[in-house]
């Protein structure tokens, strides 16, 4: 093909054609991945479709509602399914292939199917409700018992909600005076971070669960679409398997959320579960007080009884007692008796022990007095041998000492050659103690020589 055609006869070309090819209307299921409206009121849209995993999209496409048909639509989607057109719902629209040189391609909406949505977001709902019972958690929190004076309340909850202060207003401001101790962990609690932001604000939660008796998720009232973000199975399975009992005011007037189902207590509003809690409280403390007359009364009961059993006791005491009296005073002298006839027998049986004790102490005595004296005898002759061995050897170590001391003798050192010197009759060790003209005595084996040092080396 030689004919060269312009980017825009191109553009024009795929254009007529698509319009020959797909010249019909087309209901197509997506789900909204963006969506905004502008100032001239029409609403653009990113339609997406997810793989079976609902993590990635296998297509995408641009789509366009016209101000004027967008105006009808978005009213009559909302009045029908109580939902407004947001991000991460599923619809079902009718549509027209459009192709433009400057914008490519997208679909032109001109119609939409709010029973198809229902139906989705029932089935969403349903399948979750399915998926915690056949995961055998859906009831957990339920089965958990309720705190009898439910007082440390952790919140979950916008800080700038209207809900959460109309709960605040309602605790403190009750009637009976009761005082509540609440904590908000500030979270979420609409759009696509809500899930995350709850979750998260749980686990904050089950980190110090010692110090809280029961958890309360709240938010006002909004739109079916702003409330069904609670339609979430991670926030039911965190609700499920949460320590402590969950209790839900999320503004539902109609539906209950799946949050609702799983939740230990479910009420519509902030404010009915601000109620719920002081009744709560109101019931606690007339179970308190019923528990006080019911003790008062038993412990009436129980006093008079004993007061009773007291005085009938003091009156059959007397005579039982001696009754008693009688029967251990016969008991006793028998016993007496007893003692005194084991005593006697003890004792003619003591007077022959002395005898035959004194006949085997005498042998006793006698054989160990010659044991000892053998031993002594045995003693006194290795005492002899042992000192004359010591003496001995002692002898010649002396020997030993005397020969060398002798040797060490000064005249003998002297006989060997060897001199003393002395200066003023003090011996000279080292040449350091002497001065030059120092008068210096040497004394030999065989007498003593006089001299005065001259003086000294220079290396001495």
């Amino acid at each position: 093909m030689t004919e060269k055609l312009s980017l825009t006869e191109l553009q024009q070309v795929i254009r007529d054609s698509l319009y020959m090819a797909l010249p019909d209307f087309y209901w197509v299921v997506a789900e909204i991945s963006e969506i905004k409206e502008n100032q001239s009121g029409h609403c653009y849209l990113e339609l997406i479709e997810k793989n079976s995993d609902e993590k990635n999209v296998s297509a995408r496409i641009k789509a366009i509602i016209w101000s004027k048909r967008y105006r009808f639509l978005k009213s009559f989607f909302e009045n029908i399914t109580g939902e407004s057109l947001c991000e991460g719902l599923k619809i079902l629209v009718k549509t027209k292939i459009e192709y433009h040189e400057l914008y490519g391609l997208s679909l032109i909406i001109s119609d939409i199917d709010p029973a198809f949505t229902i139906g989705e977001m029932a089935m969403k709902r349903l399948a979750i409700i399915k998926k915690l019972e056949q995961e055998g958690v859906f009831s957990m929190n339920k089965e958990l018992a309720f705190p009898v004076v439910p007082q440390r309340i952790a919140v979950i909850s916008s800080k700038n909600a209207a809900g959460y202060s109309d709960f605040i207003n309602q605790l403190n401001d009750n009637s009976f005076g009761y005082v509540f101790h609440t904590f908000l962990i500030d979270s979420i609690m609409q759009g696509t971070e809500t899930e995350q932001s709850i979750i998260s604000a749980l686990d904050k939660i089950a980190n110090n669960t010692h110090l809280f008796d029961l958890v309360a998720i709240i938010r006002g009232g909004g739109s079916q679409s702003d409330l069904s973000w609670f339609d979430s199975y991670n926030i039911a399975y965190h609700i499920t398997q949460f320590p402590l009992p969950v209790i839900t005011g999320i503004g539902h007037d109609k539906d209950s959320s799946v949050t609702d189902l799983v939740a230990n207590t479910s009420l519509k509003t902030p404010t009915a579960v601000a109620d719920f809690l002081i009744n709560s409280m109101a019931s606690a403390e007339n179970l308190l007080m019923e528990m006080s007359a019911e003790i008062k009364d038993n412990s009436r009961i129980i006093i008079e009884m004993n007061r009773t059993r007291i005085e009938t006791s003091g009156i059959k005491l007397p005579p039982l007692t001696r009754i008693l009296i009688s029967v251990n005073r016969d008991i006793l002298s028998g016993k007496i008796l007893e003692i005194t006839n084991i005593g006697k027998e003890f004792i003619f049986r003591a007077g022959r022990i002395p005898s035959t004790q004194e006949s085997r102490l005498f042998s006793s005595v006698k054989s160990f007095s010659a044991e000892k004296e053998a031993r002594v005898v045995r003693a006194r002759q290795n005492l002899i041998a042992v000192t004359t061995n010591a003496f001995r050897s002692y002898g010649q170590r002396i020997g030993v000492l005397d020969n060398n001391l002798s040797i060490l003798k000064p005249e003998n050192v002297l006989r060997r050659g060897y001199t003393i010197t002395s200066l003023n009759g003090r011996i000279v060790k080292k040449s350091d103690l002497l001065k030059t003209d120092d008068q210096i005595e040497t004394q030999f084996s065989d007498g003593v020589v006089k001299s005065r040092v001259l003086g000294k080396p220079k290396n001495i």
